[in-house]
């Protein structure tokens, strides 16, 4: 059976005026790679890559085009527009991908932007995005531990801070008092799992379990960024004032007041063309 949603690896069958048809190793069922995704240079026999999706007409085709999201996995995806089924996203590839109304949390509207999950209707074998992010969540069985890095999509902000999506699989949250960048929702990033609570609720840290946090903003922020760029950055204070804010948001005095800090402290040393953490 050829798989909808993912990569199959499929051999070549056939060449036609159309495109190729390819199979898989069962040759139970074939599917058409069109004229414009086929290779320039091509034996029959021979396997390739491809996502395979269903077209307009609810027939299966096969594309070398990388869609934004894949089975079973969330991602942010734009609302290209809105009919009387549901809704349409933009996940790169010809035919738009539908949010029916009842997986709808609330009624999307075109132009904006929504986290959604990509599901397969098992019984008619079609794919469909949910905005019900939530039922595709659970603690109950979790797969990280403390300390572990993990994969995080902004969820939504909350009274306490930010709900993240762990792994794909999980809900965390980020502390309010422990962000010290802007975080946009649907925004993908690292994390680290800070604690796992009696209940399987996970508090999420941005940053390394047992980095140390410094109670000045500004010095906070130069080490984290420290931190990310593998312990060396190409600052000093001869960088532009543009280049200071633009990097770290601040001005180029606060940048020098927050080095000197560090450098005193001894967790730096200042070099001709930047500064790397010790």
């Amino acid at each position: 059976m050829i798989a909808v949603g993912t990569y199959n690896e499929l051999e070549i069958l056939r060449e036609t005026s159309v495109g190729l048809f390819l199979g898989d190793e069962a040759q139970e069922e074939d599917v058409l790679l069109p004229n414009k995704y086929c290779p320039k240079q091509f034996e029959i026999g021979d396997k390739l890559d491809v996502f395979v999706y269903r077209d307009y007409e609810d027939r299966k085709i096969a594309t070398n085009l990388t869609p934004k999201i894949f089975l079973n996995e969330f991602a942010f995806l734009k609302v290209v527009s809105v009919s009387n089924v549901g809704a349409f996203l933009d996940w790169g590839l010809e035919k738009d991908l539908m949010v029916p109304f009842k997986e709808q949390r609330q009624k999307m509207q075109e132009g904006r932007w929504y986290i959604v999950y990509l599901d397969l209707d098992e019984r008619t074998d079609r794919l469909f995005a949910s905005n019900k992010i939530e039922h595709y969540l659970q603690n109950h069985e979790l797969t990280v531990e403390e300390k572990q890095e993990v994969d995080l999509m902004v969820m939504q902000k909350t009274d306490l801070g930010y709900s993240v999506i762990v792994n794909g699989q999980h809900k965390g949250l980020v502390y309010e008092n422990q962000v010290f960048r802007s975080l946009q929702i649907g925004q993908s990033l690292k994390g680290y799992v800070k604690e796992i609570r009696e209940d399987n609720k996970l508090d999420i840290s941005l940053q390394p379990i047992g980095y140390e946090q410094f109670n000045d903003i500004n010095v906070d922020t130069i080490y984290r960024a420290l931190l990310d760029q593998d312990g060396y950055m190409l600052f000093t204070d001869k960088s532009s004032p543009e280049e200071i804010y633009d990097a770290f948001g601040m001005s180029k005095k606060a940048f020098k007041k927050a080095v000197g800090a560090l450098y005193k402290a001894q967790k730096i040393s200042i070099e001709d063309r930047g500064i790397r953490l010790l």
